[in-house]
């Protein structure tokens, strides 16, 4: 799969063009450094298109890294999702996949340095008084009791706390900094706790394990990192960042560069949030295809092209904005639109008996997969005299221009012939159950009578050779564009999924694959289930519709 993007400008790719011609360094090595916590969103989409599309640009290399500091929140399906999503955009991190717990005891080595230099110390205050000890945007903190331990004394409790002998939060290792800081970051930040759990990379080696800010850093130093790129809400952190490499013996010192995140409206980007829509049954998974997850656009029918050219779309800049979910879904319809085949699907059946077209007769009709590619070729799609149309298709008291089928009106089918209305059949409860109507045979496309002009076109299918399907309707997780505060669940979209059973499909589509892609006439993009569609029992999905509905409703 090619990720060829065209890179715009942007200030991060400014710095990487002026380092590489100054000589700064001769190669660029940048990062993507996901915590093993969750699956990836649309957010992370952006930060891999950027890291690995700069390396890429400028002839360098780009590292996978799982920081895997905090083992009660990490899972290895965590890990291979984050792996499958990479891949699915269409990037390549070759040999170069890397673990934070790769590096614990170099990590804890320069640890003990710092203790050494007194720099850090062990302090016994639990999470809540360290908090509260640690002050306020206005007012400075308080030193911990503990903070002048010796360095002697500071370095045998930190190879005890290693060797287990103390309970979870009994004690931490915290960077002895400044506490009058006006960054709060910098009012001596835990660098270790205690935590008795197995990790899933490194298993049951270690009792404590270092926190993010501090394995992070020097995880780049030590990886040979030249610009590590992260977003804005890591701006306050970057003077801790560099007080740690200013403070050890690193072999490098990275340069981090922040740049805005990814928000998007109506939608959650909080791991947090998008862990908790889980837990509580709100989705079926990580993978719904309603999450902002790349698994859950992914399983939607998003292709990873037009994720790419969205990421493109919205650029890179230093001031956090909203992106709106009308322009993620516009990329994939643009994307859809050159590549998907065009077939037919009806999703409400409604019976339809043509008169007089022989009972038992049936003819295959040629008809082509896109109107402007031919190369995309065409496929037999059988006639007969029994079709399904769709609901919506037909009205017995239809409104004024209404250009579908009514009583004593003709309709063309999509590809086919003329027809003309002669009557109905009603159910019990008076619901039309049969549209009754005879064709023109000398209508059928490619015929000369095929010219005559009536008021409008419909789908159909042959209700003898179609395909039963199951098809979900996909619409926004979320009705509200900005679903924050504490009720953010209040504005989940009770209509963000409405599932129709025993649809019916042209009979090409019985040979569809998982993730096949396609355009149903009339109706929207969809998609093959990835994971619930099986041979004979298809699931498609709807990716979007033809046209942005959202303002309209």
């Amino acid at each position: 799969m090619s990720t060829e993007t065209h890179q715009a400008a942007n200030f991060l790719r400014t710095i990487v063009q002026e380092d590489l011609k100054s000589g700064k360094h001769e190669t660029i090595v940048t990062r993507f450094p996901p915590e093993p916590n969750g699956y990836l969103h649309i957010g992370h989409a952006k930060s891999i298109c950027l890291n690995f599309g700069l390396a890429k640009e400028f002839g360098g290399r780009c590292h996978l890294r799982f920081d895997d500091t905090n083992p009660v929140k990490e899972e290895t399906e965590y890990i291979e999702s984050i792996k499958e999503s990479v891949r699915w955009l269409g990037f390549s991190w070759g040999s170069h996949l890397y673990y934070a717990s790769e590096y614990f005891e170099q990590l804890y080595q320069w640890a003990e340095y710092l203790v050494q230099q007194g720099k850090a110390y062990v302090d016994d205050l639990a999470a809540d008084e360290i908090r509260t000890h640690r002050g306020t945007l206005t007012e400075p903190g308080k030193e911990s009791p503990y903070r002048g331990r010796s360095a002697d004394e500071n370095l045998d409790l930190f190879r005890r706390m290693r060797a287990g002998e103390f309970p979870d939060g009994a004690k931490v290792l915290r960077a002895k900094i400044d506490m009058a800081s006006p960054n709060m970051n910098l009012r001596d930040p835990v660098m270790y706790r205690i935590i008795h759990a197995p990790h899933p990379h490194v298993g049951d080696a270690w009792r404590i394990y270092p926190m993010y800010d501090y394995a992070h850093g020097q995880s780049d130093a030590i990886e040979g990192v030249t610009h590590s790129i992260c977003t804005l809400e890591f701006e306050d952190h970057k003077p801790l960042y560099e007080w740690f490499l200013d403070n050890l013996p690193v072999p490098q010192r990275p340069r981090q560069y922040e740049f805005a995140r990814l928000n998007l409206t109506y939608a959650v980007m909080s791991k947090r949030k998008l862990l908790q829509l889980v837990k509580d049954g709100d989705v079926s998974g990580w993978d719904d295809p309603r999450m902002p997850t790349i698994m859950g656009i992914r399983r939607r029918g998003y292709t990873p092209e037009a994720v790419r050219s969205f990421c493109d779309t919205i650029g890179v800049g230093r001031s956090d904005s909203w992106i709106d979910m009308s322009i993620l879904e516009e990329s994939v319809r643009q994307d859809l639109n050159e590549r998907a085949p065009r077939v037919m699907a009806v999703l409400r059946p409604l019976r339809l008996v043509i008169e007089n077209y022989p009972e038992v007769e049936s003819e295959e009709l040629s008809i082509p997969y896109h109107p402007q590619k031919p190369e995309l070729g065409a496929r037999l799609v059988p006639f007969c005299r029994e079709l399904f149309i769709e609901r919506d298709d037909f009205m017995e008291e239809p409104p004024k221009g209404f250009k579908r089928l009514s009583p004593g009106e003709e309709i063309r089918l999509r590809g086919a012939y003329i027809l003309r209305c002669v009557g109905v059949e009603k159910g019990v409860d008076g619901t039309v159950t049969t549209v009754r109507c005879t064709y023109d045979p000398e209508t059928r496309s490619g015929l000369p009578g095929s010219e005559r002009k009536v008021k409008g076109v419909i789908h159909w299918v042959s209700a003898r050779h179609s395909v039963a399907a199951e098809v979900r309707l996909y619409d926004r997780l979320f009705t509200d564009p900005n679903p924050a505060g504490d009720n953010w669940k209040e504005h989940l979209n009770p209509a963000s999924v409405e599932v129709l059973h025993d649809c019916r499909l042209e009979p090409s589509l019985a040979a569809a694959q998982a993730e096949d892609r396609f355009q149903f006439e009339r109706q929207g993009y969809f998609c093959v289930d990835l994971k619930d569609s099986r041979p004979g029992a298809p699931v498609f999905n709807r990716t979007a519709t033809l046209r942005d509905s959202w303002t309209k409703k």
